[in-house]
């Protein structure tokens, strides 16, 4: 989790100059980090498919212009972040729609980049159609025109709009997005926050928001959609908060950041020419190649290398500094394909709140029977029902040392199989990270452990 300044309009500006989960669709942890946000228009002139649970059979991504390039003027977006990097694509953003639950549950991804680097990944919208015939939008991504036209195409209004987080990479295009759709009410997240400067949401664009509660039942959706919030006690420069969602009729649950699972392929919406540059053997993986000599040879356009580019932007993403980005492979294989608790994220926010982390995941796993689960990055629909969440949790056995009986009795002994396997994480590839925690403990930017059970 990264924090960072925020620098925002609060308008756009135009210039006219299974665990089994193979779903080959994570994502850079960000934190507080703000960013400002510029939706530019250059002088040029302006089949959706079933996705199965299992990947092995999922269905094909649908953009608005099927045969443009990177660089066409509807994927046009210019987006500059602060401090201590930006987030980029920069200039252009290519927008895929999947259909995850015919009918009524449709997924939106974007490239996500790590500052000026070729680490990517994607970033992931949820769109629900309730009842009412209205869209429910769950982590807006960046509105180009090309987003705009394929949430278009589903043929009903925007009525909410739906902040899940304080994270900047999800809070920055909420105000770009509800502009586009007026009419839609916007709700957020209790707590919002930024460092160093704790901007209010108006300095985002985001006016009027209302303010998602635990558990509410007066909100307008809350007979189709459910909610609960954790939010922690500060565990440094603030808290962290996260809202999940249960859309009743889909048995379908909605997190943002809490887990992952890495697929074995690279999403769609992910730029070969990335993919490529992190298959090059440049300053990083010789710095991190464990002692062994890094050939210096050209890179070719093939699976092979694109696949070699893909792993070393997970464990890039995933462990900050793995231990060995030249041959990637063993690591990559066992922190893929099955459902995680990111490393960033439980070594510097959940290892710090411990209970109320557990209150939460034992809330979500008691009161909602899912069948899958769809997070904000990396692979969605995931097959994944409450075991299996409850396994990638296990590591607050070890903090607590304890077990509630809260837990989904019939699931208990294959969330005990499971829970070690789903929180292992290859000691050689933790040793920066956890260097960075004991770093950021000593220094005071965060807590080296903090209570926070509700009484």
């Amino acid at each position: 989790m990264v924090a960072a300044i925020a620098v925002s309009s609060p308008k756009s500006i135009v210039f006219k100059s299974p665990i089994s989960i193979r779903h080959s669709n994570s994502s850079f942890q960000g934190g507080s980090l703000k960013g400002f946000s510029l939706q530019l228009k250059p002088r040029s002139q302006e089949k959706v498919s079933n996705i199965s649970l299992v990947v092995a059979t999922a269905g094909s991504a649908t953009t608005a212009d099927e045969s443009g390039s990177s660089g066409s003027p509807s994927r046009f977006y210019f987006n500059i972040t602060g401090f201590p990097f930006p987030l980029g694509p920069f200039l252009n953003r290519r927008t895929t729609r999947t259909e995850a639950v015919k009918g009524s549950i449709w997924l939106f991804e974007q490239e996500q980049a790590l500052g000026f680097s070729s680490v990517s990944t994607n970033i992931r919208m949820t769109v629900i159609k309730l009842k009412s015939g209205g869209l429910w939008v769950h982590a807006p991504i960046a509105p180009t025109k090309e987003c705009i036209k394929l949430v278009k195409e589903l043929g009903a209004p925007v009525e909410y709009i739906v902040l899940p987080t304080f994270a900047y990479e999800h809070k920055i295009f909420v105000g770009p997005f509800s502009r586009k759709f007026p009419k839609a009410q916007v709700w957020v997240a209790p707590r919002q926050w930024s460092w160093p400067l704790n901007l209010p949401l108006e300095f985002f664009g985001i006016f009027g928001a209302k303010i998602l509660k635990d558990e509410d039942l007066s909100t307008p959706w809350a007979d189709e959609i459910e909610q609960k919030v954790l939010s922690s006690p500060e565990v440094g420069i603030g808290p962290y908060v996260e809202v999940a969602f249960y859309h009743k009729r889909s048995r379908t649950l909605l997190v943002t950041d809490a887990v992952v699972c890495v697929p074995k392929k690279p999403p769609e919406c992910i730029n070969k020419e990335y993919l490529l540059a992190s298959a090059k053997n440049g300053l990083a993986v010789k710095l991190l190649s464990k002692g062994k000599k890094v050939p210096d040879e050209p890179v070719v356009d093939n699976e092979v290398n694109r696949q070699k580019g893909w792993e070393r932007m997970v464990l890039q993403i995933l462990f900050l500094g793995p231990s060995n980005l030249l041959e990637p492979n063993s690591s990559f294989a066992q922190m893929s394909q099955k459902l995680i608790v990111s490393p960033i994220i439980k070594t510097l926010v959940f290892s710090k709140v411990p209970e109320k982390v557990r209150d939460w995941i034992d809330g979500i796993a008691r009161d909602w029977k899912f069948k899958r689960i769809i997070p904000a990055h990396f692979a969605g629909p995931i097959k994944a029902g409450r075991a299996e969440f409850l396994a990638a949790f296990t590591f607050l056995d070890d903090l607590l040392g304890e077990r509630y009986v809260t837990r989904p009795s019939l699931s208990l002994l294959f969330t005990s199989l499971m829970g070690k396997a789903a929180s292992y994480f290859p000691p050689d590839d933790m040793k920066t990270l956890s260097s960075l925690d004991e770093f950021l403990v000593s220094v005071g930017a965060v807590k080296k452990t903090v209570s926070g059970r509700k009484r």
